[in-house]
């Protein structure tokens, strides 16, 4: 069951990365791959808490456009990090499947505050 309070919801998904990244063998790509996606997200729970924390509906849309950026990001290095390490596949598909739902949510969001 998933967490409906979103700042809980994408501490968990950090929480999971980072866990994951534990779980690699410390390889150079894995290594720096690993320290990009603990970068990206966590910026994308970070960035959600500052669009929570609004100076207005401009301030609020810009905010949470930087928190999908970042789950992009965390997307594109959890996909290079599943395809380096197919032990570990389970993992990544499970993260994989979130940060996508999490990236659906954001966009859903800017687009009915954009209205």
């Amino acid at each position: 069951m998933k967490p409906y309070d979103l700042e809980e919801r994408t501490f968990l998904f950090a929480k999971e990365c980072r866990i994951y990244i534990r779980s690699l063998p410390k390889t150079t790509p894995n290594i720096e791959d690993g320290k990009q996606l603990i970068r990206s997200s966590g910026s994308v729970g970070a960035n959600y808490i500052e669009a929570n924390e609004k100076l207005g509906d401009k301030d609020l849309i810009f905010r949470l456009k930087i928190s999908r950026k970042e789950a992009k990001e965390s997307k594109y290095w959890l996909r290079l990090l599943h395809e380096l390490n197919p032990d570990q596949r389970i993992a990544s598909d499970s993260l994989l499947f979130e940060i996508e739902e999490l990236r659906k949510i954001l966009s859903t969001i800017i687009l009915k505050t954009s209205k």
